[in-house]
C-alpha cells in the first residue's frame, strides 16, 4: 500500500498518483540523493504548493511520503528500528521547502527524534528556472544538509546552503561511517551500567500547587526512582492551569520530552502523578519509550521489598488491579485472535481473554487476603485474650519506624535510609512501667508499612490485611522524620490516610524523630505547633526514656477509654 501522510486536503487525484510513484524511485546506495529525484521531489512540491518529505533507507529505497514539513511528516517512535545509542535509524530524510532559509528547529528536532541519518532539505524556486545557455528546466535552487552529532548543545550539525551537484556527489557511506564512528566513541565513553533504568522525569506543576509543594513532590519522586533503581537523568518541567487530556502535558513539551529522550539515551519516562491507560498509549506512541506514573514506580518498589509470603501476595494483588484498566496500552499483541478448539465463531480477542485470566487471578489473590485477614485478626484475638496492650507505629515512608523500633525492643528488624525499606508489619514485645503502679507492663510494637503522599488506592486495597494492624492497635505511635524539609506535609499526609480508614484508630502519639539532623528552625516551630510531641533521635536513643514514659501514659490512656 503506497500511503501518503500528513496533509492531503485538497489535492488533485493525478497529484496523489505523482507523490505515490515516489515510492517507485531508487536512490544509488553511496549518494544521499541524484539531481533526477531532488528536481522530481521539487517539480510535484512546487505544483501542489506544499513542501513534500521522502524517507529513504540505506538501499536507497524510499519508504515514506508525506506532504507537509519533517515535524508534520515524521515516522512515530514505535514504527522506527530499534538500535542502540551508538547507532543512527538507518533512515534519511529528503524533504523541500517552499522559502529559501536553513531548516527550522522543528525539523531539526523532528531529525534528532527519529535519529534520522541525514536530514536534506531542498530550497525549491517556485517557478522554476533554465540553465545557461537553455536546455533542463530545474525547481532545486540549493539545499542543506544536516546531521546529529554525540555532544553539544544543539545537538546537531547544519552546512551553509550548497548547490544541488555538490549535494548529489557527497558521498553518504563515508559521511554515516564518520557520524556513527563519533556516536561509538561517545557511547564507550559515557556506558554505564545497563541493568538500571536511565530515567526522564516529568513533573506538572497546575495552579492549585505552590511552588514549594511541587518541588517536593519532585524531590520525592527522584528519591522513588533511585529506590526503585533507576537513575534520573534530567527534569523536566511544565506550568499549566490544568493537564492536558490526552498527554497531560503540552504537545511542544511531549516533543521536547521525546528529544531529550533520545539525546539522553533515557529507556523510561515517570510521570509524577497517576497517567490514565489512553494517556500512556499517546505518549508511548509519540515518544517511543516506556512510559510509567508515580503509582507504577512505588508498585515496582514494594515488589522488590516483599519478603514474605503475604507481602508477595499483596503485591501481586495491588500490581494486578493497576494493571487489569491498562491491558489495552499494551499494542498490537493484545488484538490478536486466540485459536483452538472452543474459541472459534465469533471469537475473543486476546486482550479479553487476558483481561478474564487476570480477574480470575485477582478474585483468587482476595480470598487469600480474606484468609490473611482472619488469620492476623486471630493472633490479635490472643494477645487481646492475654490482656497485651498493642501499639502500632505509622508515619511516612524512611521516617525512622524500624530504626524506633528496633532502639526500644533491642531488636534487629531491617533499616535502611530507603523509601518502604519495611513493607511487612513486624510485631516485638517489650515492657514498660505501668504509669499509675510502677510494675512491669508488657505490650506488643507493630512496625508497619510507611505512608505517602497521595497513597495509591489499589495499594491500599491490597494491603488492608497490612493496614488492619494500625486500626486494631490500642494506640497509635506516629513517627515523623523534623529534619526532612516537607515534614509539616507529611505529617498532613499520614493523618489524612489515617482518617481514610474504615475503622478510626486509637489514640496517636506524635514522635518528632531525627532530631539530631534537625535545624534549630525546624526543631522550634515544631515544639511550638505540637508541645504534647516527643522528641527522639532513634538511631543515637536519644529521648527513648521519655518516650517510654509517655507510651505508659499512652497506653493506660488507651486501654481506659
Amino acid at each position: 500500500m503506497e500511503t501518503i501522510y500528513g496533509n492531503l486536503q485538497g489535492l488533485k487525484s493525478s497529484q496523489i498518483k505523482q507523490l505515490q510513484r515516489l515510492y517507485h524511485q531508487r536512490i544509488p546506495g553511496d549518494r544521499i540523493t541524484t539531481p533526477e529525484f531532488a528536481q522530481r521531489l521539487a517539480a510535484i512540491s512546487t505544483e501542489i504548493n506544499q513542501p513534500v518529505c521522502t524517507y529513504l533507507n540505506r538501499r536507497g529505497q524510499v519508504i515514506r511520503v508525506g506532504v507537509g514539513t519533517p515535524r508534520q511528516t515524521q515516522i512515530p517512535p514505535l514504527e522506527l528500528p530499534r538500535y542502540g545509542a551508538e547507532r543512527l535509524s538507518g533512515i534519511r530524510c529528503v524533504a523541500t521547502q517552499l522559502k529559501a532559509e536553513p531548516p527550522n528547529e522543528a525539523a531539526l528536532t523532528a531529525m534528532a527524534i527519529q535519529r534520522l541519518d541525514v536530514l536534506v532539505v531542498l530550497n525549491v524556486t517556485g517557478s522554476g528556472f533554465e540553465r545557461r545557455g537553455g536546455g533542463a528546466t530545474g525547481y532545486v535552487k540549493d539545499g542543506y544538509i544536516a546531521h546529529l552529532t554525540p555532544e553539544g548543545s544543539p545537538s546537531w550539525e547544519v552546512t551553509p546552503p550548497i548547490s544541488l551537484d555538490i549535494l548529489s556527489n557527497q558521498d553518504f557511506i563515508d559521511l554515516i561511517e564518520d557520524i556513527e564512528a563519533e556516536f561509538q566513541q561517545e557511547f564507550v565513553g559515557q556506558q554505564v551500567d545497563t541493568d538500571r533504568d536511565r530515567v526522564i522525569l516529568v513533573g506538572m506543576m497546575t495552579d492549585n500547587l505552590a511552588p514549594h509543594q511541587f518541588q517536593d513532590t519532585i524531590e520525592e519522586l527522584e528519591r522513588l526512582v533511585n529506590t526503585a533503581g533507576g537513575e534520573v537523568l534530567q527534569v523536566l518541567r511544565q506550568k499549566r492551569s490544568r493537564p492536558h487530556p490526552q498527554t497531560v502535558v503540552g504537545e511542544g513539551k511531549v516533543q521536547e520530552i521525546a528529544l531529550t529522550a533520545q539525546t539522553l539515551g533515557a529507556n523510561l519516562i515517570v510521570f509524577d502523578r497517576d497517567l490514565s491507560p489512553a494517556q500512556i498509549r499517546n505518549l508511548e506512541t509519540q515518544i517511543g519509550i516506556r512510559v510509567v506514573d508515580r503509582t507504577e514506580v512505588i508498585l515496582d518498589i514494594f515488589a522488590q521489598r516483599a519478603q514474605s509470603r503475604a507481602g508477595k501476595l499483596q503485591v501481586e494483588l495491588a500490581q494486578l488491579e493497576y494493571m487489569l484498566p491498562r491491558l489495552t496500552g499494551r499494542g498490537q499483541a493484545m488484538s490478536r485472535l486466540g485459536g483452538g478448539i472452543g474459541t472459534r465463531g465469533p471469537g475473543e480477542t486476546k486482550l479479553e481473554t487476558e483481561r478474564r485470566a487476570i480477574a480470575r487471578r485477582i478474585s483468587r489473590l482476595q480470598a487469600e487476603v480474606n484468609q490473611l485477614q482472619a488469620h492476623r485478626s486471630r493472633l490479635r484475638q490472643q494477645r487481646q485474650h492475654q490482656e497485651v496492650p498493642s501499639i502500632a507505629i505509622v508515619g511516612y515512608t524512611n521516617a525512622g519506624k524500624s530504626t524506633l523500633l528496633n532502639a526500644l525492643t533491642n531488636s534487629e528488624v531491617y533499616t535502611a535510609d530507603q523509601l518502604f525499606a519495611t513493607l511487612d508489619p513486624t510485631t516485638r514485645r517489650m515492657t514498660i512501667a505501668d504509669a499509675a503502679t510502677g510494675e512491669p507492663q508488657p505490650i506488643v510494637l507493630t512496625d508497619t508499612v510507611g505512608f505517602i503522599h497521595e497513597l495509591p488506592a489499589s495499594l491500599m486495597d491490597a494491603f488492608r490485611a497490612t493496614l488492619e494492624e494500625v486500626t486494631e492497635a490500642d494506640a497509635l505511635l506516629h513517627v515523623v522524620d523534623v529534619s526532612h524539609p516537607a515534614w509539616q506535609s507529611q505529617i498532613r499526609a499520614v493523618m489524612s490516610i489515617l482518617s481514610e480508614m474504615p475503622v478510626t484508630p486509637g489514640p496517636a502519639l506524635l514522635v518528632l524523630n531525627k532530631i539530631d539532623s534537625a535545624d534549630g528552625d525546624a526543631l522550634a516551630l515544631a515544639r511550638e505547633e505540637f508541645p504534647q510531641a516527643v522528641f527522639i533521635a532513634a538511631r543515637d536513643r536519644l529521648g527513648l526514656e521519655t518516650l517510654r514514659q509517655r507510651i505508659a501514659q499512652l497506653v493506660r490512656y488507651a486501654v481506659a477509654s
